[in-house]
């Protein structure tokens, strides 16, 4: 087994209009013992912008977000060459911290962007998992295991930077993406080295597929989640093994113990649906592709209010989910209903090509052309542009060329590209990208804030942000 440990660091919290500039990765063995490593960083791609504040904390200059040796497309090369070599060296297990929901969906919304398979990290055999969600796991199990601040409520902080500063680790780096993937390492190292008897059972879920093989042949488990600044152990039951994946989502669904599980076998479809509306809730998602923790039901039976019940009661509770093979199919019907409404009242705007991802898949014919595109010379590249059936792909092209050799396009496309990027930026309007008007905004409204704290240095990298910002204004607004 091999974890590769990995983290980015961006110009936007947007992942499907951000960008990387900075990656970095330590690939280890089962023993944490470093087989690998790699830390880069490169160039924002031309006529895009960034959010100041992103800059500010992950210590980014002007200077390097425009002078580094690697563009932004070389950037992105090299990351899939590293982590396709890493995925080919053997089972690799793709972490960070935080990584499943940010970093694996920015370096997945880049490839698909940028005509790579955006779901390298999860195609067998790689699989992927979450730092943060074993960490809090591992807390909540024992909380002797980590050393945490604790916040104003009294809850304790899994923010990386603290976590590593409690535990000794060197943070004067901190929100750099290598320093931020090796202090994750070694947090998960301790773990490993503290509770090993949990160890293997925390990645058991790092593929969908092993994560529904463990809810279908299983009575009863415990789900540790977080939320409001704690963890929760929940001890739950999942539905019948032939109805416990939701039918839209595809993600796995569970009965919690605590549940009147006989009232729930007499309500309608409607009742049911009205039931998943009030707290505490009956039903627990397991999201089968996102790393969740399933552990042994003992965990959950030594907390309230599981530790009140007794076995026969328990065991009363899975017989009547397991053998009564209805009500799971009542809850399917019920979960889809209330999923097909959502996305029936979800906002009718127009769906933009880099948002697009998840909703239509890249023709298989095009993934393939991908490998020959790559290998091209800029010129070659523009010749294979037609090539691709999915639309989609041609303006994401036509843009890596524009921003990576413009001198090959013919200048009618140049120019029109040029304008589409002017017409983007310089938008007046409240846009999902990052326009000029609200980086001079959010420039601004720092300026003030770090003006009462007298922050001279942070005053200086604004100006630099301001400037760079009437730079690229001025480059575009006749266009």
């Amino acid at each position: 087994m091999r974890y590769a440990i990995w983290d980015l660091e961006t110009n936007s919290s947007d992942t499907f209009f951000g960008f990387i500039l900075e990656a970095g990765g330590i690939l280890v063995d089962e023993n944490f013992k470093e087989l690998d490593r790699f830390n880069l960083r490169g160039r924002l791609p031309e006529g895009e912008l960034f959010q100041s504040m992103a800059l500010l904390v992950n210590r980014t200059s002007i200077k390097q977000l425009t002078q580094v040796n690697l563009s932004h497309y070389e950037l992105i090369d090299q990351i899939e060459k590293i982590f396709q070599k890493w995925g080919r060296q053997g089972s690799t297990i793709f972490l960070g911290w935080s990584n499943i929901g940010f970093d694996d969906e920015m370096l997945r919304k880049e490839f698909f962007r940028g005509l790579r398979y955006p779901y390298l990290l999860n195609s067998s055999p790689n699989r992927r998992h979450d730092g943060l969600n074993i960490a809090r796991a591992a807390y909540g199990i024992d909380p002797n295991i980590l050393k945490v601040e604790l916040n104003h409520k009294s809850n304790p902080v899994f923010k990386l930077e603290s976590l590593s500063r409690m535990q000794g680790f060197d943070t004067s780096t901190s929100h750099t993406a290598f320093t931020d993937a090796s202090n994750t390492a070694r947090i998960l190292s301790l773990i490993k080295n503290k509770q090993p008897e949990n160890w293997d059972s925390f990645f058991k879920t790092s593929s969908k597929i092993e994560t529904e093989t463990i809810v279908k042949s299983h009575d009863l488990l415990t789900l540790s989640e977080f939320f409001y600044g704690r963890v929760h152990n929940y001890l739950i039951i999942p539905l019948h093994k032939n109805h416990c994946i939701h039918p839209i989502y595809k993600w796995a669904l569970a009965i919690d113990v605590k549940s009147d599980i006989e009232a729930l076998m007499n309500m309608s479809i409607n009742e049911l649906k009205a039931q998943m509306k009030k707290v505490p809730k009956f039903l627990r998602t397991i999201r089968s592709n996102k790393g969740p923790i399933l552990l042994d039901p003992k965990f959950a039976k030594q907390e309230k209010p599981y530790n009140e019940m007794s076995f026969e009661e328990i065991e009363k509770k899975i017989k009547l989910v397991k053998e009564n093979e209805k009500l799971s199919q009542n809850i399917l019907i019920a979960v889809k209903e209330i999923a097909e409404d959502k996305k029936q009242s979800e906002s009718q705007e127009d769906i933009y090509p880099e948002e697009d991802i998840y909703n239509n898949f890249s023709p298989k014919k095009d993934q393939l052309l991908f490998t020959e595109w790559h290998a091209a010379n800029w010129q070659d590249k523009l010749r294979l542009i037609p090539k691709f059936e999915d639309t989609r792909l041609h303006w994401f092209a036509q843009k890596m060329i524009y921003q990576e050799a413009p001198e090959v396009l013919p200048e009618d496309l140049r120019k029109s590209i040029k304008r589409k990027i002017a017409k983007r930026i310089l938008s007046k309007a409240n846009e999902k990208w990052i326009t000029i008007g609200q980086l001079y905004s959010e420039i601004d409204m720092l300026r003030d804030k770090y003006d009462d704290e007298n922050d001279k240095e942070k005053l200086k990298q604004l100006d630099e942000h301001d400037q760079f910002a009437k730079t690229v204004e001025q480059k575009y607004e006749n266009a």
